[in-house]
């Protein structure tokens, strides 16, 4: 079984004086706007980093929830925070690090069982293996 997602971007003009769009087949993304002052700086806009971090925290929330499941506990709330390290190395811009900041709130669960599913929701989420940083986590219970 396969499934396909698409999204698309489209940038205009320079890099640093340029701007781009970012759209997803879905629509839950249409044109919002991303930059050079929003990636490298701050600003207003998204980046290609942050919709990686949103991505890894949604993922990881499902996998995680998945992995409690199989243990029977039934999660109230997971609320996990992606922080992507993006940091100029010799081979160029790159995405170094993910730190994950997890809560849960699991009615029935040990910290010891909850950080065992987030460990394994870490290692087997799919973007966690599609991405090579070194991913870091913090998880604990509420």
């Amino acid at each position: 079984m396969k499934h396909l997602r698409k999204a698309n971007a489209e940038w205009k003009g320079p890099l640093k004086d340029g701007r781009g769009t970012i759209s997803s087949a879905s629509g839950a993304l249409r044109d919002v706007a991303y930059d050079f002052r929003s990636r490298f700086e701050q600003g207003p806009a998204t980046n290609p980093e942050e919709l990686i971090a949103a991505a890894h925290a949604g993922c990881f929330s499902m996998a995680l929830s998945a992995i409690l499941g199989e243990s029977g506990l039934t999660p109230e709330s997971i609320r996990t925070e992606a922080t992507v390290h993006l940091e100029k190395l010799d081979a160029g811009w790159t995405l170094a690090r993910i730190d994950l900041d997890v809560v849960g709130r699991v009615p029935g669960a040990s910290a010891d069982q909850f950080l065992a599913a987030a460990e394994k929701a870490k290692a087997g989420c799919p973007v966690s293996r599609v991405l090579k940083a070194d991913i870091q986590m913090n998880a604990r219970l509420a």
